[in-house]
């Protein structure tokens, strides 16, 4: 049975979806009538539930895709579609030590400390102290606060820790902390950007260019869906296409 205090997602028949921490007493109410927490706590994940107008809603255990595409925001997140390449791209895994700044609402934060696991550690910058404070609530939620450290400052001070495993930047002037990194990450480290216009890329890579870096690799990244309906099977009829060029390099240590 679930435990209390467990992050759980109900999805409705009409794919309504709702996230809930289950207490030992309280309910979810919905359009679709209410479920007691108690029934919850006396269910298994994987299992149908009912509401009391006799409603239908799964009961399932949030995914990593499932806790990204969650998080409260007050900001632009960065997609599934680019989390699952930044990931591999940057080796993050067990034991990994990870930079990121511009943690924003914390949607790349809790993938990468899902990934880095109970030895590996995410460092977290976020100089507007409102998003860093949304963030933390979100990996709170998700049960995952105690992998990360967050840092509520400028990354233009430089960062306080070295020889880290990979780093990433979602700022709007990568350009300007390149100098920061070298004291940062270990010689060979993979290095990643995110900036949402080519006027941005093209600055950026012209300092790369300049520095001991790398030679960069530049994408975007398109996901196209489709209507799961055997009979009228076709493309859905609107997408998000174009969310951000990802660049990415790495740290060239000088002899």
């Amino acid at each position: 049975m679930i435990k209390p205090n467990t992050l759980v997602m109900l999805v409705s028949e009409k794919d309504k979806t709702y996230f809930r921490v289950v207490k030992e007493e309280g309910s979810l109410n919905t359009n679709e009538g209410m479920i007691e927490y108690r029934q919850i706590l006396e269910s298994n994940f994987g299992q149908q539930i009912s509401t009391h107008l006799g409603k239908t809603f799964y009961l399932l255990k949030p995914t990593l895709y499932d806790l990204v595409k969650s998080v409260k925001r007050k900001t632009q997140i960065i997609y599934p579609k680019e989390i699952g390449y930044i990931l591999l791209k940057l080796d993050i895994g067990p034991g990994k030590k990870v930079i990121e700044a511009g943690t924003g609402s914390g949607a790349l934060t809790t993938a990468l400390a899902f990934m880095v696991g109970e030895e590996g550690k995410v460092y977290s910058y976020e100089k507007r102290e409102n998003f860093s404070q949304l963030a933390q609530e979100n990996l709170k939620r998700a049960n995952l606060q105690h992998r990360v450290e967050f840092f509520n400052q400028d990354i233009a001070e430089g960062f306080l820790q070295q020889d880290v495993d990979a780093l990433f930047l979602d700022v709007r002037t990568p350009w300007d902390y390149l100098e920061h990194i070298f004291k940062a990450v270990k010689p060979g480290a993979p290095l990643g950007f995110l900036l949402p216009t080519t006027n941005q890329v093209i600055t950026l890579l012209t300092h790369l260019e300049n520095g001991p870096f790398y030679p960069p690799e530049v994408v975007e990244i398109l996901l196209r869906r489709y209507k799961p309906v055997p009979e009228r099977f076709r493309p859905q009829d609107q997408m998000v296409a174009h969310t951000g060029f990802l660049v990415f390099s790495r740290y060239i240590e000088k002899k």
